[in-house]
């Protein structure tokens, strides 16, 4: 596998996990009964974003680790998930 799908590969998950790692302990200010004028409550009040950063590469690592292991090992291909989505050959 080339050094670019790898690449391409955890960029992707890292982007899914972050996405899934950004509401957790968000406490909005309405929550928090502190709304500020010119703000929307549903505004986080403090949102943490270097510290779910972390975590997200760490969890990223731990996913990438196990695809990465299920691809190398042949135990799946991209040729199967291919023909598993259905898509079409050229």
């Amino acid at each position: 596998m080339a050094w670019i799908t790898i690449a391409a590969m955890y960029f992707i998950t890292w982007w899914v996990v972050l996405f899934a790692v950004l509401p957790f302990g968000v406490r909005s200010q309405d929550e928090n009964g502190s709304t500020e004028g010119g703000t929307d409550p549903g505004a986080p009040v403090l949102p943490r974003l270097l510290m779910k950063m972390m975590w997200t590469t760490i969890i990223s690592a731990i996913v990438f680790d196990v695809l990465y292991g299920l691809i190398f090992s042949g135990i799946v291909s991209f040729d199967g998930l291919v023909k598993m989505f259905g898509v079409p050959e050229l």
